[in-house]
């Protein structure tokens, strides 16, 4: 079957090709928001995000790019939305207490999953630095370091995905790698 006739087949609510999609697609998907999130929890439920949202938009797929690729540029722009609102509620916990008003703030450690399986890390500590200085990239660095060292995503998948230059993408790869290399030179020489 080609992706065309697959693409058909979703668009006209076949079981058997929401199944498939969902077979061929959701260990990577998972993978995607646990390079992004790394918590398991909050990863499953972005992934279920974004399977709703490929199901609710796939009428609306145009079939401009490939599939995978619709897929994975839905995936990073749900992951950086989870991102954004989870640091706008941290923000209004932080004032919550400031103004008086009784507000819980959640002191668990967010970065629980650091066994990813993309990388393998010695110290548990290191690793929690890493993800967060990862984390604190602008998010078009995020995404593309990510994607790229992460996920192992090419730099042509790339550029599907976030619908940029090749020049753009090397650019924001090499911003995002130096400023990585600042952060972390920074915990390495405090840590010593």
């Amino acid at each position: 079957m080609t992706e065309t006739e697959f693409i058909q087949q979703l668009k006209s609510g076949s079981r058997f090709a929401y199944s498939r999609l969902l077979d061929d697609f959701q260990h990577k998907v998972f993978a995607t928001c646990l390079s992004f999130v790394p918590n398991k929890e909050d990863a499953e439920d972005i992934a279920q995000d974004v399977f709703l949202e490929v199901f609710n938009s796939i009428s609306k797929f145009k079939g401009q790019s490939k599939l995978s690729t619709w897929i994975y540029r839905i995936t990073t722009n749900k992951c950086l939305e989870f991102i954004r609102k989870r640091n706008t509620k941290k923000r209004f916990a932080f004032l919550q207490p400031l103004l008086g008003e009784g507000f819980e703030i959640d002191r668990t450690n967010y970065f629980t999953e650091i066994n990813h399986p993309g990388i393998i890390l010695e110290h548990k500590e290191a690793g929690e630095h890493i993800f967060k200085a990862i984390h604190n990239l602008p998010d078009a660095q995020k995404v593309v370091f990510t994607l790229h060292k992460i996920d192992g995503k090419s730099y042509k998948e790339i550029c599907d995905i976030t619908e940029k230059s090749l020049s753009s993408i090397e650019s924001l790869m090499f911003r995002a790698k130096k400023n990585l290399q600042k952060s972390l030179q920074n915990f390495y020489q405090n840590d010593n």
